[in-house]
C-alpha cells in the first residue's frame, strides 16, 4: 500500500529541516503530492516546467530571471500555464521572495507557495530523498527485524515459537533490535527493501513472562538500530522427524519469499530442545554473507568429494 502525503505533511515534516516558510495558498495545503488519476504521471518535484508540470515546482533565481525577462502578456501566460497544472506546491528556493503577482495568483487559487532557504540543488535532493521514502510500496510483517552482523534479517515464525526470547538473546550477544512484532517494510528501489519500527513500539520487545521491556533502557543506544535494508528472512518451524528427513543435509533449507515484489532469500531453521538458535541464526547470516559473495559451502564439498574420487581412480 502506497501512503497518500498532502502539501501540509510534506511541510510539517520539512519545514525546519529544509529553511521553509510558507508564503501563500494555505488553503491548497490538502493537495495530494501523488494519488490521483491525472497526476500520477506527473513527475514529483523539478525545475519549473509549465509543458509537462511537475507535482513540485521549484523556482530557482534561474527560474525566476527567466520570468522577469519575459514580455508581460508572455509572464501572464507562463504563469497561467503553471497554476492550471495544480501543482501541489510551488517552492521558491536561495531564499527568495516570489514576486508579488506569483503570491496573489497562489492565493486566489489555493495553489501552495513556500519559500526555503536552500540553494536549489541541495533542495532538490532533500526532497527527491523524502518523497522516495514517504510514499513507497508499504507492508507490515509479523516477526521480528534485527540487524545480526551489519545484515537486516527478519526473523518469522508461528506465535510463541521464541522470536522474542531468541531476538532478546541475539541482543545480549551484541546484536540491535530494529523492530518487534510489526516492522514496516517500504519498497525504496527496485532491489531494495528497507524496514523500519512504527513510532509507537520504537526500542520494545515484548518477551513472554517479562512483559514489555524498553531495550534501549536495558541494553543502551547501541542495541537499537533505526532502519535496516532487508537482506535475508529465517523462518523459525517446529518440525516433526518426517519433515526433519526432508531438508537436504548439504544445503539445507533454503527458498525465497516475496516482499513488496521482491525476492528474498529465507533460511528455515528447525527449532527443538536443546538447540542453540541464537548460534545458528549467526551462522545462517554468516553463510548468506558468503553466499553473496559467490562461495557456497555445499558446491565446495561436492567438488572435493569429486576430486577425491578422481584421484583415488587414477
Amino acid at each position: 500500500m502506497t501512503e497518500e502525503l498532502t502539501t501540509a505533511k510534506l511541510f510539517s515534516d520539512l519545514s525546519d529541516t529544509l529553511g521553509m516558510e510558507w508564503i501563500a495558498g494555505r488553503s491548497g495545503r490538502a493537495r495530494h503530492i501523488r494519488g490521483t488519476t491525472s497526476t500520477e504521471k506527473q513527475s514529483l518535484v523539478g525545475s519549473l516546467n509549465c509543458i509537462h508540470g511537475n507535482r513540485i515546482q521549484l523556482i530557482s533565481s534561474t527560474e525566476q530571471n527567466y520570468l522577469h525577462g519575459l514580455s508581460e502578456s508572455s509572464y501572464k501566460e507562463t504563469l497561467d500555464t503553471l497554476f492550471k497544472g495544480e501543482p501541489a506546491a510551488i517552492i521558491v528556493t536561495d531564499n527568495l521572495m516570489p514576486a508579488r503577482s506569483l503570491r496573489e495568483l497562489a492565493e486566489a487559487t489555493g495553489t501552495p507557495l513556500i519559500k526555503s532557504s536552500y540553494e536549489y540543488k541541495r533542495l532538490l535532493t532533500h526532497l527527491q530523498y523524502y518523497l522516495t521514502h514517504a510514499l513507497a510500496e508499504r507492508e507490515t510483517i509479523h516477526g521480528v527485524f534485527m540487524e545480526v552482523l551489519g545484515m537486516g534479517v527478519l526473523l518469522t515464525g508461528n506465535p510463541s515459537i521464541g522470536k522474542s526470547e531468541l531476538a532478546l538473546e541475539l541482543i545480549a550477544r551484541g546484536h540491535r533490535l530494529i523492530a518487534d512484532d510489526a516492522p514496516l517494510f517500504s519498497r525504496i528501489a527496485p532491489d531494495i527493501v528497507s524496514g523500519t519500527c512504527p513510532p509507537l513500539l520504537h526500542e520494545f520487545l515484548e518477551v513472554r513472562g517479562l512483559g514489555i521491556l524498553n531495550i534501549r533502557a536495558m541494553f543502551g543506544d547501541s542495541a537499537i538500530k533505526q532502519m535496516k535494508y532487508l537482506r535475508l528472512i529465517i523462518q523459525l518451524e517446529k518440525l516433526d522427524g518426517d519433515e526433519l528427513m526432508k531438508i537436504d543435509r548439504l544445503s539445507g533449507s533454503h527458498s525465497s519469499r516475496t516482499i513488496l515484489g521482491l525476492e528474498i532469500p529465507q533460511v528455515t531453521i528447525p527449532v527443538a530442545p536443546g538447540r542453540n538458535i541464537a548460534i545458528l541464526i549467526e551462522t545462517a547470516v554468516r553463510n548468506h554473507a558468503l553466499r553473496l559473495k559467490g562461495y557456497s559451502s555445499d558446491a565446495d564439498f561436492i567438488e572435493r568429494q569429486r576430486s577425491e574420487i578422481e584421484r583415488r581412480h587414477h
